[in-house]
């Protein structure tokens, strides 16, 4: 399992190098769009709409994008960032103010569904160097005033109305200077499914804010964020991605108020913050150092690097390759001659454990006749020997808006 790791610098507005990207990934994503069916349902108006009524300064760069995707109206429409399909990463993340101004972050998802891009911009007079995600989002960045952005997954599972967070990212990167700025705007726009997001400038001022679709957000103070809000709403996903045991270590780590910034940075490269899960969809794809003061970003790996500035960003592909872990036996049975699906049994069961159980809870709520469907849920649920987390996303929220209907009736 490997990705190309690519640095592209097109800080002129968005041009020939943005419609490569767009022609290199848009087939994944379009197929992705396919593979959600119904679950993303809002036309083109509609979706031009909203991100008018939200997002009305990033209209002019938004027409210029879709003229560079050949007037794709499918297109036009996913890059409008409204209601996407339901996403689910992991991810970690910790901020330090004394020792130095200093954000790092760790990406926890699949090889196969990140684009592997971190692109420097100025699509709004603004110079932006952010990693880059649906081809117009960002999932962490920073730019040139010196605010510096990073999401965490919420650990919830509802889906409501509102737009994918690497959208609404990249409308605080391209438009806000300050922390103060950044909260301002994204209180104000409704995001699909909960996410943490942190914000911090180079005055070392920084928040985390709790997005959710059901609830108001929830400002805080807090300097590192994992996979939950608060709470755990939901119990599998988070003994899943050890949400509580990564929350648990980033506390200890920052009680030291002076910690330096290498040790910190170094310590994301290490468990239980770096994970190896890949083909799961929790593998540690790359950690993220931001120095808002220097303007200096850096991309790492246990054995690799990438350093790029504002003053100094150059062009350069870095191919990582991501190995999953063997099986650790224990001395009574390394003796055996075991086969490969005897090895993998623990794993299996896990995951065929806890799809019974979801399966099994919505089961209680099913209406007559519904046992058919859950039975084709049960069965897709599980793809190629993995929980499709993704999935059960979109069916919670689809389950919760066709049980009710239909009661109403």
């Amino acid at each position: 399992m490997q990705l190309y790791f690519n640095t592209i610098s097109e800080p002129n507005g968005p041009g020939a190098k943005w419609k490569k990207l767009f022609d290199s990934y848009w087939p994944v994503y379009h197929a992705w769009l396919n593979s959600k069916g119904a679950a993303y349902v809002p036309d083109l108006q509609t979706s031009q709409a909203a991100l008018k009524k939200y997002m009305p300064k990033m209209w002019p760069t938004y027409e210029r994008l879709c003229r560079l995707a050949n007037g794709d109206p499918v297109a036009a429409r996913f890059l409008t960032g409204f209601q996407p399909p339901a996403y689910i990463s992991a991810c970690a993340q910790a901020v330090i103010t004394k020792s130095a101004v200093q954000l790092v972050r760790n990406y926890d998802y699949h090889p196969d569904l990140m684009e592997g891009t971190l692109l420097l911009s100025a699509w709004n007079g603004k110079k932006v160097i952010a990693t880059s995600d649906c081809l117009i989002g960002a999932v962490d960045g920073m730019n040139e005033d010196g605010l510096v952005v990073s999401l965490t997954f919420g650990g919830r599972k509802e889906v409501g109305m509102g737009f994918g967070i690497p959208f609404i990212l990249r409308y605080v990167l391209e438009f806000c200077s300050n922390v103060e700025e950044a909260v301002e705007t994204l209180i104000s726009i409704p995001s699909h499914m909960s996410y943490n997001v942190t914000v911090i400038d180079r005055s070392g001022t920084f928040r985390t804010i709790l997005l959710s679709p059901d609830r108001d957000p929830i400002i805080t103070d807090a300097s590192f964020t994992t996979n939950h809000q608060g709470t755990i709403d939901w119990p599998e996903n988070a003994s899943f991605n050890k949400t509580i045991e990564r929350s648990s270590y980033l506390e200890n780590l920052l009680t030291d108020k002076s910690l330096p910034a290498n040790k910190m940075a170094d310590a994301f490269l290490r468990t239980p913050l770096y994970n190896t899960l890949f083909d799961q969809g929790f593998g540690t794809l790359y950690t993220a150092v931001y120095n808002p003061i220097e303007g200096t970003v850096q991309w790492r790996w246990p054995d690799e690097g990438i350093l790029v500035s504002f003053a100094d960003f150059k062009e350069e592909s870095k191919l990582i390759k991501f190995n999953q872990p063997s099986l650790k036996l224990s001395p009574e049975l390394k003796d055996r001659n075991l086969t490969t699906a005897e090895v993998n049994v623990p794993q299996v069961d896990w995951q065929e454990d806890t799809s019974d159980f979801l399966v099994n809870g919505l089961g209680l709520f099913s209406l007559p006749g519904e046992s058919e469907k859950l039975k084709v849920i049960r069965e897709n649920i599980i793809h190629r020997g993995e929980i499709s987390w993704e999935l059960l996303a979109d069916y919670w929220s689809n389950f919760g808006k066709e049980y009710w209907k239909k009661w109403q009736n």
